[in-house]
C-alpha cells in the first residue's frame, strides 16, 4: 500500500513541471544547513597548500593548471587552439558539412550536471551570438556516478546513445564534451581524488571510442555542498574534486600515452582535455570575481541545485565559452578562424601567504538547426532512482514511508 501511494505521490510531483506548474519555494524547501567554512577554492589558492578541515596540511597546491597558475601552459594552450580551428560541422556520417552540418556539444555527468546543463542549453537558446551549428545534447544522468561510465558498453552510454538519437544527431556528429562528475560517500584525500581521477581517465578514452570525431573535454569540478563530514555528498569532498580534474589534466600534458590527443606522439585515445568554467565557490564567502553560493542556491537536500544555483551555473558556463580562445572558434557565430590567445578564468586575488619550497607538490605524481535548440528538459528522462526531487513535502512523505532518500 505504502508503495503504491509513493508511486502516485513521485509521478504527480514529477508532472507538475510537465504541467507548467513550478511550485513556489518556501524558505523550508531551501538547504537549512549553516555556512561553514571549508577552503579557499582552487583558483584562488594559487600556489598555497590547500589545508583541510581539522587543520591537515595536505602538502597539495592549488591553481587549476601547474605552478599554482590559472593559465594553461603555452604549449598545452596552442595546442587547443589548432584544436579549436579543426571543429568544424559534420552530417550525420562525420563528413565535413559547412552547410547544413551540425557541432554536438554533450554533457556527462550526473544528476546536478543534467538540470545545470538545461539551464545553460536555455540561455543558448535566447542568444543570438551563439553559432546555430551547435547543438547541445544532454547526456547527462541521474545517480549514474562516474563509476557507472567506466565501462565503454554500461547502460549509461547506451542512454548517451538513445539521446543523440532522440535529439536527430549521431556519434559522428558529436566534437565537443563537457563532464562534471563525482563519486559519492568518499571523505579521504588524497584517496578519493585519485578514484575519481581514474574514472575522469576511463570516461575521457570511453569518449573517443564512441564519438570519433570529439576534440575537445572541458571539464569542472562540483559546487559545493552544505553538508560537512555528514552525507552522501560531503564537503570537503566537494571540493577536491577539482583536485581529480586538475591531476587528470596535467597528466595529458605530461604526455601520457593512455591520454593522447596528438597524432604527432601515437594513436589518439583521447581528447584534448582543459578546464571549463570552475565552478566551486565556498558558501557564503566572496570568490575573487565576487561570487557567492548560498543556502537558496541548493535544495533541501543541501545537494541539487535550486533554479538559482543552475542559473548561476549556467552564467558561468556561458561566460566561459563566449571568452575562451578554445570555445570562441567554434561556439560563436561568424567565427570562421581561431583568434588570439585568450584563456578566460576569473580574476584572482591571492593574498594568501607564500608556501614554503616543501610545500608546492600540485599532483600526487609531478540543436540548434538555424534557430538554437533546447537540450531535452528533465521531465524528458525521468530519473532511475529517487533524485532531485526537494521540498519538505517530500521529504515528509519519504519519512512517514520508512525510505531514504538517495541519489
Amino acid at each position: 500500500m505504502r508503495k503504491t501511494i509513493l508511486i502516485i505521490l513521485l509521478l504527480c510531483l514529477g508532472a507538475l513541471p510537465v504541467w507548467g506548474i513550478t511550485p513556489a519555494l518556501s524558505q523550508e524547501e531551501y538547504c537549512a544547513q549553516p555556512h561553514q567554512d571549508v577552503s579557499t577554492p582552487l583558483n584562488d589558492l594559487g600556489n598555497n597548500v590547500y589545508i583541510r578541515l581539522g587543520g591537515y596540511d595536505t602538502g597539495f597546491t592549488g591553481g587549476l593548471y601547474p605552478s599554482g597558475s590559472n593559465v594553461r601552459p603555452a604549449e598545452h594552450e596552442a595546442a587547443g587552439v589548432r584544436i579549436a580551428a579543426q571543429v568544424i560541422p559534420r552530417d550525420e556520417n562525420g563528413d565535413l558539412d559547412p552547410l547544413n552540418g551540425r557541432i554536438v556539444l554533450l554533457s556527462i555527468g550526473v544528476s546536478n550536471t543534467f538540470t545545470e546543463f538545461d539551464a545553460f542549453s536555455r540561455l543558448v537558446n535566447t542568444d543570438p551570438e551563439i553559432n546555430p551549428k551547435v547543438q547541445l545534447v544532454n547526456g547527462a544522468q541521474h545517480s549514474r556516478t562516474s563509476d557507472w561510465w567506466i565501462d565503454p558498453n554500461s547502460v549509461t552510454w547506451q542512454e548517451v546513445f538513445r539521446r543523440l538519437a532522440d535529439r536527430g544527431v549521431t556519434p559522428q556528429q558529436v566534437q565537443i564534451a563537457w563532464i562534471k562528475h563525482t563519486r559519492l560517500g568518499h571523505d579521504y584525500f588524497p584517496g578519493s581524488a585519485q578514484t575519481l581521477q581514474s574514472d575522469l581517465e576511463a570516461i575521457s578514452r570511453n569518449l573517443k571510442t564512441h564519438f570519433p570525431n570529439i576534440k575537445i573535454a572541458y571539464l569542472s569540478s562540483r559546487t559545493r555542498s552544505y553538508y560537512i563530514f555528514d552525507s552522501l555528498a560531503l564537503e570537503p569532498h566537494a571540493f577536491e574534486t577539482g583536485f581529480a580534474v586538475k591531476w587528470l589534466i596535467e597528466k595529458q600534458m605530461d604526455g601520457d600515452l593512455a591520454l593522447n590527443y596528438d597524432p604527432e606522439r601515437g594513436e589518439v585515445v583521447a581528447p584534448y582535455l582543459a578546464w571549463g568554467a570552475y565552478l566551486w565557490i565556498d558558501g557564503m564567502n566572496p570568490r575573487s570575481d565576487g561570487r557567492i553560493w548560498t543556502q537558496q542556491d541548493l535544495y533541501i537536500d543541501c545537494i541539487h541545485p535550486t533554479q538559482s544555483g543552475a542559473a548561476k551555473v549556467a552564467d558561468m558556463l556561458m561566460e566561459f565559452f563566449k571568452n575562451d580562445s578554445t570555445a570562441m572558434p567554434w561556439f560563436l557565430a561568424g567565427r570562421s578562424s581561431a583568434p588570439p590567445t585568450q584563456i578566460f578564468l576569473p580574476t584572482v586575488t591571492n593574498t594568501l601567504p607564500a608556501p614554503t619550497a616543501a610545500q608546492t607538490r600540485s599532483s600526487p605524481t609531478q540543436m540548434q538547426t538555424e534557430e538554437p535548440v533546447l537540450a531535452p528538459t528533465e521531465a524528458a528522462y525521468p530519473a532511475p532512482a529517487i533524485c532531485g526531487l526537494s521540498g519538505a513535502l517530500t521529504a515528509m512523505l519519504f519519512t512517514w514511508l520508512g525510505y531514504r532518500k538517495r541519489c
